[in-house]
């Protein structure tokens, strides 16, 4: 098999190179973004793309190029199973409860009317959310209704921005401060007060429609499990100092009993339902059980490097490094 990949330094990408030549996997490097990429790949078996959220252009096509290679017989990573409801909350809801699994409960509307009307009728707090955002952004919660309806009127109205500007700012100021940031990076923040990025130039303001979930109290931390090919990898996520959110936090347990199993378990099941190559699922507590807050079909790489070890789906626990980069190759392969 020969396999096509699309190189983006700092992503999976970097990884998958190093095993396809550690291993003397037939490969080559192709750009995703050249008109022609559907010939590039025509001399190949299967093609790898970690497409990324935060570029425009990912946003634009990646999802299309993939299930179009798909349908024409080739391999793909991400497939659309794993990967149709990637940095789309709202998608997630509706995919989540037809499931069946547990999860926070959520709520959309596409008109400021029924919006409204559910405010007249919910508790608070609820957590606001934008469909699409990673690390914690575009995560507000409206502690009373008034609050709820200030984002509803902006969703119905001008709209809301990708990329908060302020909220980023003191993103970077805060992990700078509890040491997981570089004054450098504290830089970078403020000046994307002024400078946005060019995702956020591109891309239009989100708008026509609104989206919360039930606000869970008492959450000191939330698990993340990360499933590929029947195993299973996990950290634990500290929330940030008076705030309600832990994804993104910087802080993070790496321990086997700092995590939880019966996480790890719900995990193996929406694999086994969902059937995704690589899923990453945030889980939060309510009476002691875990619901599921989020998905997503990648990750960061660089944390999950000090993971100690990962179960397989009988639950039994294997201690020492891994490379999870490579599970996804070696499932391609299979």
């Amino acid at each position: 098999m020969k396999i096509a990949i699309h190189n983006r330094p700092g992503s999976f990408s970097d990884r998958w190179i190093a095993y396809c030549k550690e291993k003397g996997i037939d490969y080559k490097i192709v750009n995703a973004y050249n008109s022609d990429i559907v010939d590039q790949v025509s001399d190949c078996d299967a093609f790898m793309f970690h497409h990324h959220h935060g570029d425009y252009r990912d946003v634009l096509f990646a999802k299309q190029l993939l299930y179009s290679l798909e349908e024409a017989g080739k391999k793909v990573f991400p497939d659309w199973r794993t990967c149709w409801h990637f940095d789309d909350k709202v998608g997630q809801k509706y995919l989540l409860e037809a499931a069946g699994l547990p999860m926070v409960q959520s709520y959309v509307f596409y008109t400021k009317e029924e919006a409204l009307t559910w405010i007249e009728q919910t508790s608070f707090p609820k957590v606001f959310k934008l469909r699409g955002g990673a690390g914690s952004a575009n995560v507000k919660l409206a502690h009373t209704a008034n609050e709820a309806r200030r984002f509803v009127n902006k969703a119905f109205g001008k709209g809301l921005s990708q990329f908060n500007r302020s909220g980023y700012f003191l993103e970077r100021y805060n992990k700078w401060r509890n040491g997981n940031d570089t004054f450098m990076g504290v830089m970078k923040g403020f000046a994307r007060l002024f400078l946005p990025t060019e995702y956020a130039k591109m891309h239009s303001r989100e708008k026509g429609y609104v989206y919360f979930q039930d606000f869970i109290p008492n959450n000191s931390y939330d698990i993340r499990v990360i499933v590929i090919d029947g195993k299973a990898f996990a950290i634990k996520r500290i929330v940030r100092e008076n705030d309600f959110r832990a994804s993104g936090s910087g802080k993070i347990l790496y321990a086997r009993s700092e995590l939880r199993e019966d996480c790890v378990r719900c995990s193996f099941e929406l694999e086994e339902k969902l059937k995704t190559q690589c899923v990453a699922i945030d889980f939060v507590f309510k009476d002691g059980k875990p619901l599921i807050v989020e998905l997503s079909y990648a990750f960061a790489v660089a944390p999950y490097d000090k993971c100690v070890g990962y179960w397989t789906k009988d639950m039994q626990w294997h201690e020492g490094p891994f490379n999870p980069e490579a599970w996804i190759v070696d499932c391609l392969l299979a």
